[in-house]
């Protein structure tokens, strides 16, 4: 039920948080190569490509549910009332 729970706040932050990380990186490099008067190419802009960005966002997936097993382990061990408790 604890990774039942974290897999939509998974999929959201995969689903929108890599998109906004890409967006930021493409808005921040530029910026800090213009405040010491460079001007960087394209190939150290653009250092994430398409097939990349789905691992990416399943790794979202993935860290929500390694960090729901530790509080899930604990709650299936635990008697009913402690674990009702404790949430």
């Amino acid at each position: 039920m604890v990774i039942t729970s974290v897999v939509v706040t998974g999929l959201a932050a995969g689903t929108l948080d890599v998109p906004l990380g890409v967006d930021l990186h493409g808005w921040a490099i530029p910026a800090m190569g213009d405040s010491v008067g460079l001007r960087l190419p394209g190939s150290v802009i653009a250092v994430y490509h398409g097939a990349e960005l789905l691992p990416l966002a399943l790794g979202a997936l993935l860290i929500a549910t390694l960090g729901a097993l530790l509080p899930g382990g604990w709650a299936a061990r635990a008697r009913t009332a402690t674990a009702l408790r404790t949430e």
